[in-house]
């Protein structure tokens, strides 16, 4: 499986686990969408690494880049949620927004090829 191939089907099913934590602590527990989106990130982001360090990083990768790659994204995700705060938004909206999701494959995609 090629890179960008296997980084596809890595960001198709972080965006399910996103999804579902989202929801998960946005109406069950009733946080708010940007730190429930923030919290989503990361617990899809952990489990991401793990997989691509299976099946895309080599040996001897960068954890100061990851942790730079993470830190962007998780700000960025916690911006879609306080946005979706601010304008209150469905859930599903400040989650479900495939700009966020084109932008997290996209810079997700960038960041291993150019920076780990």
């Amino acid at each position: 499986m090629n890179d960008f191939s296997a980084l596809m089907v890595i960001a198709l099913v972080n965006g399910l686990i996103h999804g579902q934590v989202f929801f998960l602590l946005h109406d069950a527990v009733g946080l708010a969408q940007a730190t429930s989106n923030f919290a989503a990130f990361f617990v899809a982001a952990a489990i991401s690494f793990h997989v691509s360090t299976l099946y895309i990083f080599q040996p001897g990768e960068s954890w100061r880049g990851y942790l730079l790659g993470n830190g962007a994204m998780g700000g960025l995700s916690y911006g879609f949620g306080a946005i979706g705060d601010a304008l209150d938004l469905p859930g599903w909206m400040a989650v479900g927004l495939s700009l966020y999701f084109t932008l997290n494959l996209v810079m997700g995609f960038g960041f291993i090829r150019f920076k780990l």
